[in-house]
């Protein structure tokens, strides 16, 4: 792994750390971009960031999204529907930015958008918006390299997701290509609220514990405050997809962002 730390990562730890000392824990809140409608994005991401959100990941919408639930996959196919593409996702970055936002932002996109608008320009592009890293689940650590040569000249880092079922040899692979943290995925499945975390979860980040000293963060199946008090023990960070899309899809217009808001503030445990 290389010994430089893109600035990219050098943001998401320092986050990372910020809430942590804050919070026991960092939240990840997920919003798909463009969901419910093309002008919200911006104002819950506002309203995320003062509520304590750590980081935002950014979903860019995909007519093929292998690693989301139904929830996830309707918000990405209403967002499709909107007409979000690639240059909304990039445009949504910048005017998040130009409303004052700081916290760190991740784009979670899958790799044949990426591939059609090229690797390198996607990755500058990125950079110039104003993104810390990217989540791409469909790119397995063997054939990341280009992506990641392109992501570390623009000081971006690349997440690696890892699930319960990864060999050690995988592992392995995963964290010496990974930069910014590492997404443990908490069941062998796909994006979805479950009631409880598997009994065998901190089993899964101990091993992954042991290959790096990147901070782990957990996701899938993750909705509620216990849920992510638990993870506070064993991990650094909670990542929140499925039930803040539904948070915000059930609220009334006009409020979305606020209710966005009170639901990682019920999260963290900030009355």
């Amino acid at each position: 792994m290389d010994t430089q730390i893109p600035s990219g990562s050098k943001m998401i730890a320092d986050a990372i750390i910020s809430s942590r000392n804050i919070h026991g824990i960092a939240l990840i809140p997920y919003v798909t971009v463009g969901f419910p409608g093309l002008d919200d994005t911006v104002p819950i991401v506002v309203e995320l960031e003062k509520a304590g959100a750590s980081i935002v990941e950014l979903g860019v919408p995909y007519s093929d999204p292998l690693a989301d639930g139904p929830t996830i996959q309707s918000a990405s196919y209403r967002a499709l529907g909107n007409g979000v593409n690639t240059k909304f996702c990039l445009d949504t970055v910048k005017k998040i930015r130009e409303a004052g936002v700081k916290l760190p932002l991740i784009f979670m996109g899958y790799y044949n958008p990426i591939l059609s608008f090229g690797i390198q320009e996607y990755a500058s592009e990125c950079a110039l918006a104003g993104v810390q890293g990217l989540i791409i689940p469909d790119l397995p650590p063997e054939e990341a390299g280009s992506m990641r040569k392109s992501l570390d000249s623009n000081n971006l880092a690349l997440i690696s997701l890892l699930a319960p079922t990864s060999s050690h040899e995988r592992i392995l692979k995963a964290c010496n290509n990974a930069t910014g943290f590492i997404y443990c995925v908490s069941v062998a499945g796909v994006t979805g609220i479950r009631s409880d975390l598997p009994a065998d979860l901190k089993t899964f980040i101990d091993r992954v514990r042991e290959e790096t000293s990147l901070p782990l963060a957990v996701g899938f199946g993750v909705s509620q405050r216990n849920h992510v008090e638990a993870l506070s023990k064993f991990a650094e960070c909670a990542v929140v997809g499925t039930q803040m899309i539904n948070v915000i899809d059930s609220a009334p217009s006009g409020t979305k962002p606020a209710k966005a808001g009170e639901y990682v503030r019920e999260l963290l445990g900030i009355s």
